[in-house]
Parts: structure tokens; C-alpha cells; sequence
């Protein structure tokens, strides 16, 4: 046991622990053979071949990259930190040819914050947003793309072509999608965790439109493999049609919510019904976990298209429904119609509040 136990406790102003007795065990289907294998944690990495060239690499701590071989040079996609330099030792268990090129993803220190390694020699492909965003945040580890692009590019090394894409902020602007269209792979990060309901309050994405329209756009591509950026296995598009169904269910179950608690102000005072003045804070907390209390029962308990409920499906369901509804909810007051305003005094036509 460390310094702080297995909790830091605080009582009633923070979280509460959770206990292993009060979730679901994660499905068999997220948990790919080389967890169980004492080899994968020695070596600190797993990769594997997902079509002609292009390589797939996980660690321990569960990020994931992806590396390209083209014959004139290695092209490596992210360098997340927890693999670091285990990033390297993948590749030159694969080839012996250097790394000339490096895509970043988006501008996130998880997935590019050990991109130095690759030394001060590489061409650094970005979108013109992560750069710009780099620029204003400095850090050593994440050198300054050396290239950029607006909408749509291509880096053809050694004639293995990758087309990359910009279709708007989604996890975050300028998170670009990368595809090989020969080897049929796609890279697209923090959207789509395989197997998983993905980490919580939708992977602390920016833009919640963008990031369930992705799920869309993602399908748009003919893939056989998706590199997702974190989970210790690579996707198929299965998992990505999974993962658009348990959030569209989500968002039913967040507009239910908000429909029964927020579209009328008689709704939402109830809430406050009990409080004095100096205490409407309270009534607020309990109005707004009220509705992503709603939303998480309503999803958890749902029977889904192949007649199991999502944590039976999708590891993480019972831990992070919960969060990924409070996102939704928010989301849903600040970027969507909230059909209606108050009118001048109390009157006025019923309206999300």
C-alpha cells in the first residue's frame, strides 16, 4: 500500500471510493491475448501487423500508436509517453530502417508528449491548429510540426501513401483522421475505444457534436482496422458501430432526462423547493445529478440491439455511464436548441432551462 492506501477520502464534498462488488467485470471480448501473457509487461509493449507495412503497438498503461514501414523510411503516428522509447524498441523489432516521419494526431501530451525521441531530424506532419496550439503552449517533448495542412493532405514515402483529414473539432480541433488506404487501416484518436465505453466524460473531448458525429464520419472509411489511441487492443468497424449505438442510446436517455426535469421552470424549482436562498447551490448539484442519474439507469438498463445490456457489452459501462451522462447533459444545454427563451416576466411557451 502507498502513502494514500487504495483511496484519498475526503467525505461528503468529493468522490466516494468505488468498489469492485458495485460493477460489472469487463466482457471476455476486451480482453485480447497478450494481457495474459508475462512477456507483453517485460517488454512493455505489443505490436502486431494490421495490413502490409502498417503496425500497430500498445503498452501496459494502455495507450496506443501506430508506425508505418515504407521501404525510404519509418513513419510513426503519436508517441504517447507511457510507451515511450518502448515505441522505438517496436519498431526496430520490425525494421531497420529509421524514423523520417512523424504524424501527430492532435496536440495532446498523452499521445505525443515523448515525440523528441524521434530526434530533431524528422519531418513532423500536423493539422495548422495543433501547431498553433503547440506554439502557444510550449513544451521540449512535443517539437513544432515542421508541416501542416488545413482540410485534406497526403504523405506519400517511398509510395506508401496515407491520407489525412480534417473534419472539424471533435476530441479536440485540429484531431485529424490518418488512413492507409491500401492496408485498409485507420487511425482516428479518442473517439472510439475498442471494447470499451471509452474513458469518462466522453475522453474529455471539447466538442460533444463533433465527437458522436466522428462515430459517422469514422464509418464513412473503408477500414478492417482502427488504431483508437487508448484500450490495449485495436478496433474493427463492429466495435465502432457498438460504440455509436450505446451513445445514441445515451443521448435518447440525456433528452429523456432533460425533458422530464428541465423543460418546464415548474420542473426544475422543485429542486430548489426545500432550499433557503443561500443554499440554491445545492438544489442546482441535486437538479443536474437528478437528470444524469436518469439518463445512467435509463441507458444501463436498457436492452440493446443484440439483447444484452451494455455491461454486458462494453467494459466500463457500470463505472463510467455515469460521467459520459453528466457530459451529455451539459452538452445538450450548450450546443443544441434549447427550443424557446423566457419571455419578458414569468410567462412565456415551456423551454429547456
Amino acid at each position: 500500500m502507498g502513502k494514500y492506501g487504495d483511496f484519498y477520502e475526503i467525505g461528503p464534498w468529493g468522490f466516494s471510493k468505488a468498489s469492485p462488488e458495485d460493477h460489472a467485470p469487463s466482457p471476455k471480448q476486451f480482453q485480447p491475448e497478450h494481457l495474459s501473457d508475462p512477456k507483453f509487461y517485460e517488454k512493455g509493449y505489443h505490436v502486431e501487423e494490421l495490413g502490409d507495412g502498417v503496425h500497430w503497438v500498445t503498452s501496459p498503461s494502455g495507450y496506443d500508436a501506430a508506425f508505418v514501414t515504407t521501404g525510404s523510411g519509418v513513419i510513426a503516428i503519436d508517441a504517447p509517453p507511457t510507451l515511450g522509447e518502448n515505441m522505438l524498441a517496436a519498431i526496430e523489432s520490425v525494421t531497420d530502417e529509421p524514423v523520417t516521419h512523424v504524424i501527430y494526431s492532435h496536440w495532446h501530451s498523452d499521445h505525443i508528449g515523448a515525440a523528441a525521441m524521434y530526434g530533431p531530424d524528422v519531418k513532423i506532419v500536423a493539422h495548422e491548429i495543433t501547431r498553433e496550439l503547440l506554439a502557444r503552449f510550449p513544451d521540449p517533448l512535443r517539437p513544432l510540426p515542421t508541416e501542416t495542412f488545413s482540410t485534406d493532405e497526403t504523405l506519400d514515402v517511398g509510395g506508401v501513401r496515407l491520407e489525412l483529414s480534417y473534419k472539424g473539432a471533435d476530441h479536440c480541433p485540429g484531431n485529424i483522421y490518418i488512413y492507409a488506404p491500401r492496408q485498409k487501416v485507420l487511425t482516428k484518436i479518442d473517439i472510439v475505444s475498442p471494447g470499451s465505453v471509452t474513458f469518462m466524460y466522453c475522453d474529455a473531448s471539447e466538442n460533444i457534436s463533433g465527437w458522436l458525429q466522428a462515430h459517422d464520419q469514422i464509418l464513412e472509411y473503408d477500414f478492417n482496422a482502427l488504431v483508437g489511441g487508448h484500450i490495449m487492443r485495436y478496433g474493427t468497424r463492429e466495435d465502432v458501430i457498438t460504440s455509436r449505438e450505446y451513445f445514441h442510446d445515451l443521448q435518447s436517455s440525456a433528452d429523456e432526462a432533460i425533458a422530464e426535469m428541465s423543460s418546464t421552470m415548474d420542473a426544475r424549482m422543485e429542486f430548489y423547493a426545500s432550499l433557503s436562498a443561500d443554499q440554491v447551490l445545492v438544489g442546482t448539484e441535486n437538479w443536474i445529478n437528478s437528470m444524469v442519474n436518469y439518463a445512467t439507469e435509463k441507458t444501463l438498463n436498457k436492452v440493446t440491439s443484440n439483447g444484452q445490456k451494455w455491461p454486458e457489452r462494453l467494459a466500463g459501462a457500470t463505472v463510467w455511464t455515469k460521467n459520459h451522462a453528466y457530459t451529455v447533459v451539459e452538452a445538450t444545454r450548450l450546443e443544441r436548441t434549447h427550443n424557446g427563451y423566457q419571455q419578458r416576466g414569468a410567462g412565456g411557451p415551456e423551454y429547456i432551462v
